[in-house]
């Protein structure tokens, strides 16, 4: 992955979220807010997640139990299973956590040992960020319900978080272009 297709993809992800929030129409709201314990959103992340993990785990080399690679996708393939029916509660969130640390790898590599380029750490800080918050999470998925409540308690807080999220988006997609 090219280091300018590594900011932009992350701007204008941020784009599209921070201007939903932003917008803070009913229809989103309640999507947002049901968004953690909802089942299609846990089919999309949980098991899209899994299936990028899997794909990890099936073409691990033999110096990273390579060898072992069948037993330990059988494994993970039944905890994945499993999970749906034994702990359905906010495995949508969980399966963000997944693709978001995921999806750091590549995009932090982009940018791997460069230093002619200081405005990488605009992305390189988002990225941190986002897998802080998503150990966080992994964690306690929960705070992410909590989370959406406190937030659309107000009209002006989507306002001022989305703008800020809308903001960051278009700071990173700026930056993608000055490499």
């Amino acid at each position: 992955m090219s280091l300018t297709l590594a900011t932009l993809l992350p701007g204008l992800l941020l784009i599209a979220l921070g201007a939903a929030v932003f917008a803070g129409t009913p229809a989103i709201v309640s999507i947002f807010k049901a968004m953690p314990r909802s089942r299609a959103a846990t089919f999309a992340f949980f098991y899209g997640g899994a299936a990028w993990f899997l794909n990890i785990v099936w073409n691990l080399s033999a110096a990273d139990f390579g060898e072992h690679r069948l037993l330990l996708f059988i494994g993970f393939f039944l905890v994945t299973i499993l999970a749906f029916f034994y702990v359905p509660d906010f495995l949508a969130v969980r399966g963000l956590c997944i693709l978001t640390l995921l999806a750091g790898w590549p995009v932090l590599m982009a940018g791997y040992m460069n230093f002619d380029h200081p405005q990488v750490y605009f992305l390189k800080a988002f990225v941190y960020v986002c897998v802080g918050f998503a150990l966080w999470l992994g964690a306690q998925p929960w705070r992410l319900r909590d989370f959406f409540q406190w937030l659309f308690a107000t009209s002006g807080r989507p306002r001022t978080v989305g703008g800020a999220l809308l903001g960051y988006g278009l700071l990173l997609c700026v930056v993608a272009f000055t490499y």
